[in-house]
């Protein structure tokens, strides 16, 4: 379970890390497939508060912490909303793009399930 939990802690930092840096430095990979009208709406809404901006600074923190096995615990915590956006949006405007965000998520929560131990004195009642 162990090797387990490494492999699926190292390919969901890198992951993170290649897509916040693609975002920050702006390098293009390739064509940009054509986006919806829904998408389109979304992109610009997040532009309009620069929101994708923050949520990217933090995708590239949760991914150094799970890459460098520091801090992995409060990563998966801190990651988990973001992720559930990924997903829910994706199911929504274009499921065909939905594997790496659904990947994120159930590595996710294989991450919170190995870790469940530390979890565990957040929920006592004192």
């Amino acid at each position: 379970m162990k090797i387990a939990m490494i492999v699926v802690r190292t390919l969901m930092g890198l992951l993170l890390l290649f897509a916040s840096v693609v975002f920050l430095f702006k390098i293009q990979m390739g064509k940009m497939p054509e986006m919806s009208e829904a998408t389109k709406t979304y992109n610009e809404g997040l532009a309009i508060v620069n929101l994708m901006f923050y949520v990217k600074i933090i995708e590239l923190i949760c991914g150094l912490a799970l890459v460098t096995g520091r801090f992995v615990t409060l990563a998966v915590v801190v990651i988990f909303p973001i992720l559930i956006n990924i997903v829910l949006f994706h199911a929504i405007t274009s499921p065909a793009q939905l594997g790496a965000g659904a990947f994120l998520l159930a590595g996710d929560l294989f991450l919170a399930y190995y870790y469940r131990a530390r979890y565990a004195p957040l929920f006592l009642a004192k």
